[in-house]
């Protein structure tokens, strides 16, 4: 133990009289962690916030929609969901709760007075906010009166209040999107942006009212159901039910492939945490070359403190020190130099992620996760290990009386 604080406090001494040295030694370690670090959390910030938009789709909750390849895109082949399907769902799986139809008519120009903005019209039920879990923060939603008799009413989405200059409180008010005019009835709850991009730039109307908009007979490409169990723990059981139900609706032989897909908001989780593993793990290995260009740094540098302290070696052996206690005092300073290295990277790292955030306009704030931390260090000591073995190993097989007539 005493060994050990003494070569300690021996690397320390050796660092501090080489300042600038073991700075610009420790450099490539510092570059090379902050960019990890920088990446990392800036990565790990924009995860964390498209996670929470999935937290409002609804645990409870399935969403179906039409599955087209790009080879039946390029022949002119298009599947669909049908209307149809609704009822034979509701019909033949009892532990569905719910189901909501939705599609999009278009990114359509949306005017108020003299001002115009373009959003999304979205055409759906009066289900679409118990299964989706979104609700009217203002007003109300849509019912089933509005829907039987399709009539020209819209919720809005809150973005549209500022981008259309309408009142603070505008139902009541009247846009026109389509050469229709639509009266507000709600605005909905706020959900603030993705990707630097507003979700809160929408309008909603009857499904109906949008049938009748796009014309009865015409194909609904991009139709999708979102579907609420009563038991969300049937989830997976009720899945091939599901499928077995649609099947047969679409008629599909038992050699063709489904013509639709089934996902879960758990999956949609999943998957985008699987893509940010993936993009971290790219990402970081990539930086980390500096990792490996800081280390080979370390290296050369205690190759020359070896030649610079020959003689102070050979007097350590001459007066009774071993091969291993001249080894562990090298291998200390090279770990102390990237372990201090990696310190200074992980709060440089944090510090440059913040800021990054701070400067791109409704970027999330970079999040630096426990095990980044752990790795940092890790990692780094690793690399004083590593490139700090040979230099140590030349210094203990140093012969003493070579050592002492060295010049």
């Amino acid at each position: 133990m005493f060994l050990l604080v003494e070569s300690i406090r021996s690397a320390l001494n050796s660092i501090r009289a080489h300042r600038m040295r073991s700075f610009l030694t420790s450099l490539g370690i510092i570059i090379g962690v902050a960019s990890v670090i920088t990446v990392i959390s800036l990565i790990q910030g924009l995860s964390k916030s498209v996670t929470k938009q999935f937290e409002g789709l609804g645990g409870n909750s399935l969403t179906i929609t039409a599955h087209n390849t790009m080879k039946d895109a390029m022949r002119g082949k298009f599947n669909e969901l049908r209307f149809e399907d609704i009822q034979h769902l509701r019909t033949h799986v009892e532990e569905i709760a719910d189901v909501s139809p939705l599609f999009m008519l278009s990114m359509s120009s949306v005017r108020y007075g003299s001002t115009d903005a373009t959003a999304r019209v979205i055409a759906t039920t009066p289900t679409y906010q118990d299964v989706q879990q979104r609700f009217a923060s203002m007003g109300r939603f849509l019912s089933v009166t509005d829907e039987t008799s399709a009539r020209r009413v819209a919720v809005i989405g809150p973005r549209l209040i500022e981008t259309l200059h309408l009142p603070d409180n505008p139902i009541g008010q009247y846009i026109g999107f389509n050469n229709e005019w639509f009266k507000i009835i709600g605005v909905m709850e706020k959900r603030g942006e993705l990707f630097g991009m507003s979700q809160d730039d929408y309008v909603i109307i009857p499904f109906r009212t949008g049938r009748s908009l796009v014309g009865n007979n015409q194909r609904l490409n991009n139709m999708q159901f979102t579907v609420s169990l009563k038991d969300i723990s049937k989830l997976e059981e009720v899945k091939p039910r599901i499928t077995a139900v649609m099947r047969k609706a679409h008629r599909l032989d038992p050699d063709v492939p489904d013509d639709f897909e089934i996902a879960s908001s758990d999956q949609l989780s999943k998957s985008l945490d699987s893509i940010t593993a993936t993009v971290t793990l790219v990402m970081g290995g990539i930086v980390g070359i500096a990792l490996l260009v800081g280390g080979i740094g370390i290296m050369n540098i205690m190759l020359v403190s070896v030649t610079e302290r020959t003689r102070e070696i050979g007097i350590c052996k001459a007066i009774g020190a071993r091969s291993r206690d001249i080894m562990m005092q090298f291998l200390i300073e090279a770990v102390t130099l990237s372990v201090l290295g990696g310190l200074i990277g992980l709060i440089l790292g944090y510090g440059l992620g913040f800021g990054i955030s701070k400067m791109i306009p409704d970027f999330p704030d970079a999040v630096v996760p426990w095990w980044a931390v752990m790795l940092s260090f890790v990692f780094s000591a690793g690399v004083g290990i590593v490139f700090g073995v040979m230099p140590a190993s030349k210094a203990a097989k140093l012969d003493p009386i070579d050592a002492l007539r060295y010049e």
